[in-house]
């Protein structure tokens, strides 16, 4: 308990730290010019931000802040310093929607602009029932219940239990800050997920269903740049397939970064592996699709989806799982699910006995 205590102190410092930090990027455009000056002031924090999330040590917390400051953040900075990105695209943002828009992972969902001049939503991009993310929680709870009988079950059918819980645990964290930062800030956020395991195909898993968030944040800082320069040198047609390439690199070493952070340990390059894979295959998809462009050549969907969702499944087996297993995430995760339960039902107790004594007096 004295642990937990000291993490949940350290946990209060970092942010403490993340909100000092935003305010000081916050002055920033009112001292000091877009560009290289702004930079320079920025790069301080890009520094400070990369180190913080190493002051923590559960996974969940640790792997959360690394994910949320040491890469949404810094590169949303980044784009900040030279007046691209979330963070640049309203001049009289407040302070509390820029330190939210800075370190949280929410987007402002897109409006359509019509001929007659009116607004409307983007429908696909709208959010989803409730009911889909009860669902979701139910189905993490029950995953939780049944690793209580993980010796009885096949090691691969437990991968694939992995798996989801990954997927679930990931939209769930998600969705509530996101839920959170929509009814501070009375805004339509897009949404972070878009149920990936009906991708029809790499290009649509990682472009459209897979945490989004991380795809319009790689779009302007790493695919535009990159398909700006292959442009000149291999014509518009076929620039995007090093831009393509450019951004898996990057998501591959950012990565790396929120495993060493979850594990501490050097990395055995699993992760990147996995992500130059995918960044060749799509590659390859886009190429083909730009190649022949005639629709005749295009698989069903009924056989399209099936297959990609097999690769991707097979390639987190092979290269993605290994890794995480391997700095322990499972255990940790379980005992911190553990301590987590413990401590609810010593409040409930406490309550209880409290609630239960005032009844008798």
């Amino acid at each position: 308990m004295v642990m937990e205590l000291g993490e949940m102190g350290s946990f209060i410092k970092v942010w403490l730290t993340v909100f000092l930090s935003l305010c000081y990027c916050y002055t920033l455009p009112k001292f000091v010019p877009k560009g290289i000056p702004r930079l320079l002031c920025i790069l301080p924090i890009v520094c400070l931000f990369l180190d913080l999330p190493l002051h923590l040590t559960s996974v969940h917390l640790g792997g959360t802040t690394g994910f949320f400051i040491a890469w949404l953040a810094n590169f949303k900075l980044l784009l900040f310093a030279f007046g691209k990105g979330p963070l640049s695209s309203d001049p009289s943002i407040s302070l509390a929607r820029f330190i939210a828009f800075a370190c949280l992972p929410i987007k402002i969902q897109q409006v359509q602009k019509h001929q007659n001049g009116s607004n409307k939503e983007n429908p696909k991009k709208g959010q989803k029932s409730p009911v889909n993310y009860a669902t979701k929680g139910l189905l993490l709870g029950l995953l939780l219940r049944v690793y209580d009988y993980s010796e009885h079950i096949h090691p691969k059918l437990l991968w694939v239990m992995y798996c989801f819980h990954i997927y679930f645990m990931l939209e769930i964290i998600l969705v509530v800050v996101a839920t959170v930062a929509r009814a501070a800030m009375e805004l339509e956020l897009e949404q972070q997920f878009d149920e990936p395991y009906l991708a029809s195909s790499l290009q649509d898993f990682w472009g459209r269903r897979w945490n989004t968030m991380v795809t319009s944040i790689l779009r302007p800082s790493v695919y535009d740049p990159v398909l700006m320069a292959a442009t000149r040198l291999v014509g518009r047609k076929w620039a995007p397939l090093p831009a393509v390439m450019g951004t898996f690199v990057v998501s591959a070493i950012m990565h790396e970064l929120i495993f060493y952070y979850l594990g501490r340990m050097s990395p055995t390059w699993e992760v990147t592996w996995f992500f130059l894979l995918h960044g060749v295959c799509l590659v390859v998809e886009i190429a083909i699709k730009k190649a022949v462009s005639s629709r005749r050549f295009q698989l069903p969907r009924v056989i399209s989806g099936p297959l990609t969702v097999a690769f991707v499944m097979a390639t987190v087996f092979w290269l993605f799982l290994p890794a995480l297993l391997r700095c322990k995430a499972d255990v940790r995760a379980f005992e911190e699910y553990a301590a987590v339960g413990t401590f609810v039902k010593n409040i409930v107790g406490r309550v209880f006995i409290s609630n239960l004594m005032k009844s008798t007096t």
